[in-house]
């Protein structure tokens, strides 16, 4: 069963935090590469998340990709890129992407999956970013992928 984890945020930074707080988990068990599929409407704090994501591995400098389709961050002790799927169409648009060569090659942080399901590894780490209020309330849920029975013990 895939483990879930709950965070609620008042700000920005905090929201930077729990990507940050993600990236170290990882890190920290060794995870070099792997997929992160990011849902949730436009301007609810999934930029900022990877912001805090990405301070855990290099100094960068992170901004939204959506004219770029991908950011990379290489340099850093892991590489990252960060994708923008909000103006991806259909499959040959992915394609044209370079998408699948990034597969394996580092992290993946991917805005907009909601365009692109037929392309989402089935072992992808799941964040939802949703406004809890009118302001700056969020409420960001972390789901990981179902563990294999050689992964549990």
């Amino acid at each position: 069963m895939p483990e879930t984890k709950t965070y609620l945020t008042s700000a920005e930074q905090e929201t930077e935090k729990v990507g940050r707080t993600l990236a170290e988990d990882l890190l920290g068990r060794g995870e070099t590469s792997g997929f992160v599929a990011l849902y949730g409407d436009l301007g609810v704090g999934k930029t900022a998340f990877v912001r805090g994501f990405v301070s855990a591995v290099t100094t960068a400098r992170v901004k939204s990709p959506t004219y770029t389709i991908v950011n990379e961050y290489r340099g850093g002790k892991v590489p990252v890129f960060h994708f923008d799927m909000y103006r991806i169409e259909g499959e040959d648009d992915l394609y044209s992407t370079g998408y699948y060569d990034y597969l394996g090659a580092g992290w993946l942080l991917c805005e907009w999956c909601e365009k692109i399901p037929f392309a989402l590894p089935s072992d992808r780490i799941t964040v939802t970013v949703e406004k809890t209020d009118g302001g700056d309330g969020r409420r960001i849920t972390v789901a990981y992928p179902a563990r294999k029975e050689s992964e549990a013990t």
